[in-house]
């Protein structure tokens, strides 16, 4: 039954999501997007720290380049949460995909129950990568 409820946040959730314009560093890009969905649940924003700090691609570079990749900025963002590193994916769990070598070839994404789901510039998608990291919110 908690699957079922959690399916069907999810799913308007990225409904509603999907619809709102890109906004890097203060609500919409690849990485916000995990942390608007754990506040969708629950937590307090596990990605206060970095708003404001980018708004464009360079900037979020950047601060990919200072923490060593996506997998280390997510990790702190779910420290502050209490969420839990798991094995496999179950729907509603955050993750990181992608290149476990090429740093700016790694994608916040959310499990649906079937498949990675990222944010791209107008969208919300699959993604079929390898997950690097996976939390359980």
């Amino acid at each position: 039954m908690a699957e079922l409820r959690m399916t069907e946040l999810l799913s308007a959730f990225l409904d509603e999501y999907r619809i709102r314009p890109w906004n890097p560093g203060v609500d919409v890009d690849c990485c916000l997007f995990l942390a608007e969905w754990a506040m969708v649940i629950g937590h307090p924003d596990p990605a206060a720290h970095l708003r404001g700090t980018y708004s464009d691609e360079a900037g979020f570079r950047e601060i990919i380049i200072q923490a060593g990749g996506a997998v280390a900025i997510v990790e702190g963002c779910t420290a502050t949460i209490n969420a839990k590193r798991v094995q496999q994916p179950a729907p509603g769990d955050i993750g990181v995909i992608g290149s476990p070598t090429n740093i700016f070839r790694q994608f916040g994404a959310i499990f649906d129950g079937e498949r990675w789901l990222v944010r791209y510039e107008n969208s919300i998608g699959p993604l079929a990568a390898t997950s690097l990291a996976i939390w359980r919110l």
